[in-house]
């Protein structure tokens, strides 16, 4: 038997890999599954980028291998989404890496930065990938606490009295994901500050900024960014093209560079059609993003109900594409989420997934039709 690299012994499958494959056994044996447990949009894109797509297959070099840096027009699309809904500045040129989603970016990002040992600042409760793209590189995460009565924002008195000084990247999430917590102007302002401090790069991970949110953020509106921070994008979440692939990384050259000296010897360049439908979705009005949260703004008033009769306490007011939910005192998430799953065939997400101070709580997803909510309702009623 060939043995793998120690590297895999640090990382387990990932969770909805495995819990997939169960629901996809007991759907299997007739079990009608309700599926809240996965942010995968449910809706269509935007018809002309759809159309952009199609007809692109009638350009010459079409299915040829594709610039590493992307179409220039591409970059331009992104710059000029960046200035239309940020009130960023950016170089197409220079500044602006497009990705095949922004989950590789994660990667690239971490192999352009971290040698092995060096220390990585991941939110507990955060997104699973961090701590496990930072263990596959042999880099070690330090888990910094989000609480509920903090509003789910980092402690930084507490993070001072932390050893930083190995501390390479810390990764942020603004519209966090899990729980849908916006973050203010005075956050910003803070984690640059502590980034310039102590000379570590600060990623913001933003691919939730147009779900049901009162107006976008980028991290780079604020003073001094670009001197530490870069931030990832994707077009999955806003314009439901997730299969798509279609991420971006915005920086200030250098930083944005040493991205690419990794991703260049990766891939090979973004298939040319799935750019031209890009760069259309990325010059949708504003009346796309009211349509789509207009589906979603329903969606959730079902969920909210939904987690109403299972005993659980939501804040209505968070962003995103989920519902994240607090259990009744002492109730375990996974028990919650099995239970669930085997008396009413509804499958959602157990809070223990995004880190140990998601125990305690459940994620609803809004990417399933009304009607399959008001079924859920109705079973659980």
């Amino acid at each position: 038997m060939i043995e793998v690299a120690d590297r895999l012994k640090q990382v387990e499958e990932y969770y909805f890999s495995k819990k997939l494959k169960e629901v996809a056994f007991l759907k299997s044996q007739g079990h009608p599954i309700i599926n809240l447990g996965i942010g995968s949009p449910d809706l269509n894109p935007p018809i002309k980028a759809t159309m952009a797509l199609k007809d692109s297959f009638d350009d010459a070099g079409v299915h040829k291998y594709q610039s590493y840096q992307g179409l220039p027009e591409l970059r331009d699309a992104m710059a000029s989404f960046y200035k239309s809904q940020y009130n960023v500045d950016l170089s197409a040129a220079t500044e602006i890496l497009p990705l095949m989603g922004s989950k590789e970016g994660i990667m690239h990002i971490s192999m352009a930065f971290l040698n092995a040992k060096d220390e990585v600042l991941i939110p507990n409760p955060g997104y699973p990938t961090y701590t496990s793209v930072t263990k596959l590189l042999q880099a070690k995460p330090l888990l910094y606490d989000l609480k509920e009565e903090n509003h789910w924002l980092p402690d930084f008195v507490a993070l001072e009295r932390m050893d930083l000084s190995k501390v390479k990247i810390m990764w942020i999430n603004y519209p966090h994901m899990p729980t849908g917590m916006d973050a203010n102007h005075k956050f910003y302002d803070d984690v640059i500050a502590f980034g310039k401090r102590h000379n570590i790069l600060i990623v913001n991970d933003n691919p939730y900024s147009f779900i049901l949110t009162q107006k976008p953020k980028s991290i780079l509106q604020y003073r001094g960014a670009k001197d530490t921070c870069l931030e990832l994008n994707s077009i999955s979440k806003t314009f439901n093209m997730a299969g798509w692939r279609v991420g971006m990384l915005i920086g200030k050259y250098e930083l944005v560079n040493a991205v690419l000296k990794v991703k260049s010897n990766m891939d090979s360049g973004m298939f040319y059609g799935i750019q031209k439908g890009a760069i259309e979705a990325l010059k949708s009005s504003d009346i796309w993003f009211e349509s789509v949260n207009s589906v979603y703004r329903n969606r959730k008033k079902l969920v909210l109900q939904l987690a109403k009769l299972l005993n659980c306490m939501c804040n209505e007011d968070d962003t995103g594409l989920f519902v994240w939910a607090k259990l009744p005192s002492g109730v375990k998430s996974e028990e919650f989420v099995d239970t669930l799953l085997k008396e009413h065939s509804i499958f959602i997400t157990p809070g223990t997934v995004f880190g140990t101070n998601g125990e305690g709580y459940v994620r609803f997803s809004l990417c399933a039709e009304s009607a399959l909510i008001e079924e859920a309702i109705n079973r659980v009623k």
